[in-house]
């Protein structure tokens, strides 16, 4: 039979050229050499060697796109973009440029795929009403589920971005102090309530000016693209350290994200208005004359293979356009590679909660050593096609 063209693609590939994800690979024969790629159906396609294949439309950019991570790129603004990605369309749907182009391509399953990106901080929300609620009911029983301040702000803390780690890095349970409300004192050990929080996070291309706020409306300027995330969480440390500063050793022993991410173009088409709100928002949250800023993203969980639910991303009450303008409102400044999450997806429905602490009612049972945790998702696209976002796997291994 002869060879498969790269250009061929399985009818309804979510990786088709209405995506064109971006991530950093190696290969077997260069190990130590990481190169930018784009990922096509089940290629990568090696963007440090595109400009000597497309050298009119790509040539003036080759120095971005020679670098061992993405970071070049996202500091160079959505003009420049824009450019590569036309370019990249190009090279992947025009016949005419693929005799120079097909060499270019590696298989998916012969690379080694690493963190796309050089994180700069990182900085998680809470941005569920439906998590929100779930939880503070959970955790708070003789109280209003939902703080006074929820529906006024974009909730959220700052992350650990040296734990941010790739799909498929192990995640070994940690250590730390717990107690229980029966307990008499703190003891020390590996989590017993290990979970998982299925997320959408936004990377940060182009930097912002310190003491001077980013608004909504600059929000496609600033944002690069979207990548599923796994905030993982011990519920046990976090229960007894979060009062009253919030999360910290609960959270900060790893976050893993996908390896590829996909550009806010790309998800046009699943621009969605976010649910009502129930009354008005101060001036530099209110979005009601702004475009849709919600995102029909749809979120699959597995667990060791099972799916366990099914989150949709449209029914965030906060958008990340509004969580970009609430994070700087204070004058503080973005960076490149600044990685923001959008807190746990939940939903109405029961098979619609992003953790295990909802779909158990805190009861557990919670991870164990071995289990695997896998996040896929898809977004519509133009003429009906599907935007994969790149999957998020994580196996839980014992603490050390």
């Amino acid at each position: 039979m002869p060879e498969q063209s790269p250009f061929d693609l399985a009818e309804g590939d979510p990786f088709g050229p209405h995506n064109l994800p971006y991530g950093v690979f190696s290969t077997a024969d260069a190990p130590d050499r990481r190169r930018l790629g784009v990922r096509y159906g089940n290629q990568v396609l090696d963007l440090s060697a595109l400009p000597s294949a497309l050298p009119a439309a790509i040539h003036p950019h080759a120095e971005l796109l020679a670098a061992p991570t993405l970071n070049p790129l996202l500091a160079a603004g959505r003009p420049v973009w824009q450019q590569i990605r036309a370019a990249v369309h190009t090279a992947v749907t025009d016949p005419a440029h693929h005799d120079e182009v097909a060499p270019l391509f590696h298989p998916l399953d012969g690379v080694t795929l690493h963190l796309p990106f050089e994180v700069a901080d990182y900085v998680d929300f809470y941005a569920s009403e439906h998590h929100a609620t779930n939880v503070g009911r959970i955790f708070r029983p003789n109280d209003a589920a939902l703080t006074p301040n929820w529906k006024h702000l974009p909730i959220g803390y700052h992350g650990r971005a040296g734990t941010v780690v790739v799909t498929g890095t192990p995640v070994v349970r940690p250590h730390g102090q717990r107690k229980a409300p029966a307990d008499e004192a703190p003891s020390f050990g590996p989590s017993v309530r290990l979970d998982i929080e299925a997320e959408v996070g936004f990377v940060v291309g182009a930097p912002s000016t310190l003491h001077e706020p980013v608004a909504q409306g600059a929000f496609r300027d600033h944002v690069f693209g979207v990548c599923l995330l796994n905030d993982w969480s011990a519920r046990d440390i976090q229960a007894w350290e979060y009062v009253p500063l919030g999360p910290f050793l609960g959270k900060s022993f790893a976050t893993s994200v996908s390896a590829w991410i996909t550009p806010l173009d790309a998800l046009d088409e699943a621009r969605t208005p976010p649910p009502a709100r129930d009354f008005p928002l101060l001036p530099y949250l209110d979005d009601a004359d702004a475009e849709p800023g919600g995102i029909d993203i749809r979120i699959e969980v597995r667990i060791n293979g099972e799916t366990v639910s099914r989150p949709p991303f449209s029914a965030m009450y906060w958008t990340a356009a509004q969580q970009l303008a609430h994070m700087t409102v204070n004058g503080a400044s973005l960076r490149t590679g600044d990685l923001f999450a959008s807190g746990t997806v939940s939903g109405p429905d029961p098979d619609q909660l992003g953790c295990l602490l909802e779909l158990t009612q805190g009861k557990g049972p919670y991870l164990q050593d071995g289990d695997e945790v896998t996040l896929t998702a898809w977004a519509p696209g133009p003429e009906g096609a599907r935007i994969g976002l790149g999957e998020v796997t994580g196996r839980i291994l014992p603490a050390g």
